[in-house]
Order: C-alpha cells, then sequence, then structure tokens
C-alpha cells in the first residue's frame, strides 16, 4: 500500500500504525522543508536521497525489499520540487529538524535510517537526536569538506565563497545550471538549493560528535579498481568512522558515488542485512 505528502507538504492516506489494545493513525504532517512519500508495508525505514536527488535514486531498493514501509524524504528545491522554505539561508540544519519532526509526526519508533551523500549527513544527525534506531551512511564522511579533501575550517570558507559565486553571478548560476543538468536525478533542482546545502556541508564536522552516538552505525562506501587508491579510500573512512565503536565499514566496488544504483543486488543485500533480513 502506498502513502504520499500532498504538494503542500501533507501526509496522505495514513497508515493505522499498530499498538497495544487498537491502531492509532498518525497526524497529519505539513512541511515546507520536506516531502515524504510511504510505500510498502512492514518495519519503519526512512531513505534520504543526496545532493539535488530526489526519491528515485531509492526506486531500485523498494522493489528489491518488499517487507518494509519505506517513508522516502524528498528535501524541496531538489529534483523537481519546489524550494518554498529551503529557497534562502540554512538547509542542512533545519531538513534534520524537520525530518525528526516527521517521525515525531508519523508516530515512527526509531526508525532505521538510511541516507546517501547528503542524506548521511541528515541520517547522523538524527542518530545524534536518538530519534533513529539504526544508521546506514552511504558514501559520506562525517566531515562534509572532507569528501573533496578539505576540512570544516578551510573549505568551509571556501564553500562561503563558492556559494556566492554561483548563486549571485550570472556567470555563476549559468554553470551551476548546467551541472545539474547533467547530474544523474538532479535535473529541476534549484541552484539556490544546491549552492546554499552545499555550503552547509562544507561547514558540518560530525567526527567529533561520533562517540555519543549510541546506536547501531553501518556505512557503504564506493571503491574502484585501483589497489593503491581503495587502500587509501578504506583508511580514510576508517580514520574518519574511529570514534564510534563498533562501526561496520562495507567498502562495494567498483562502483561510483551512486552505490545503490552502480551495484544494486550487493547493495539490496548489505540493507537487508543491516535492517534484519
Amino acid at each position: 500500500m502506498a502513502y504520499r505528502i500532498d504538494r503542500r507538504g501533507v501526509l496522505l492516506g495514513v497508515a493505522a500504525l499498530g499498538v497495544s489494545g487498537g491502531a492509532r493513525a498518525a497526524a497529519p504532517f505539513a512541511s515546507r522543508r520536506i516531502a515524504v512519500t510511504v510505500r510498502g508495508s512492514g518495519a519503519d525505514v526512512l531513505l534520504i536521497p543526496g545532493l539535488a536527488s530526489g526519491p528515485g535514486a531509492w526506486s531500485g531498493v523498494v522493489a528489491a525489499l518488499p517487507a518494509y514501509r519505506f517513508h522516502l524524504v524528498q528535501v524541496r528545491g531538489f529534483a523537481g520540487l519546489g524550494a518554498e522554505a529551503n529557497a534562502s539561508g540554512a538547509v542542512v540544519q533545519p531538513v534534520a529538524d524537520e525530518i525528526a519532526r516527521y517521525i515525531g509526526a508519523a508516530g515512527l519508533r526509531r526508525p532505521s535510517v538510511v541516507g546517501h551523500s547528503m542524506g548521511g549527513t541528515l541520517a547522523m544527525m538524527l542518530g545524534l537526536k536518538e530519534m533513529a534506531g539504526r544508521v546506514m551512511v552511504v558514501d559520506m564522511l562525517p566531515a562534509g569538506a572532507a569528501m573533496v579533501g578539505g576540512t570544516a575550517s578551510g573549505l568551509g570558507f571556501l564553500a562561503n565563497q563558492l556559494g556566492g559565486y554561483l548563486t549571485g553571478t550570472a556567470a555563476g548560476r549559468r554553470y551551476l545550471a548546467q551541472m545539474v543538468a547533467q547530474a544523474p536525478g538532479a535535473q529541476g533542482s534549484d541552484p539556490d538549493v544546491i549552492a546554499n546545502a552545499l555550503r552547509d556541508l562544507a561547514n558540518v564536522d560530525l567526527e567529533p560528535q561520533l562517540p555519543r552516538l549510541s546506536v547501531p552505525l553501518e556505512v557503504v562506501y564506493a571503491v574502484g579498481d585501483d589497489a593503491q587508491m581503495n587502500a587509501a579510500i578504506n583508511a580514510r573512512f576508517r580514520t574518519a568512522y574511529a570514534g564510534k565503536k563498533g562501526t561496520a565499514l562495507r567498502p562495494i566496488g567498483p562502483s561510483g558515488h551512486m552505490v545503490m544504483r552502480d551495484q544494486p543486488a550487493r547493495f539490496a543485500a548489505l540493507l537487508k542485512a543491516f535492517l534484519g533480513g
């Protein structure tokens, strides 16, 4: 059975959640930051896509694992959805807060949360808020700047400058529009929202907070065909997540950044095991 959020962000067709002594319907949910589509039945799993992506990034996952109720989150301003409250200012922290609000409004009890890229950052933030029962991060480091070899203090400043160029100049907006047009799944994304989200990510560093992440954490990440490069990638992920004891690191390759599309069968098997089979 499918459920969806209408264009205003209102949850439609909410399922009754089984509880002791009867069923309780989740409260309606409206948001100007996110939209959510709910598909299937079973244990609740939130799927959060990456920068400029929409729920379509998870289509293969939903089809491969029919025994779960998937809550597919879409950030407003990405993949054809109007920006609304994300049109200006910060994106990442307000979106994390709004997803947490959705979890409460929908009556979910510490669901599993899976996030790709920027979605992985959001998934960790939800875990730190104690809103998730377990977290899977797909191809993302706890410090957003580290994904391109920088630090929050250094790359964050450059990202602020770059964000101004991309959104404040005609040449920058044309360049960003070209990038969006060429990126898989990003068509229809708002350049301002992308630039602001990039700036946010470059200034986010969750690594110091990992020791207080109390829920199970699994990190799936892409590797290629080059053994020497793969060793460096493995070392980088191992070091970045060392603060969280028991983190399960799962390299998949050969793969690009969209692991779930490049290696769908292997990713689905890992996710199924992560969710408990």
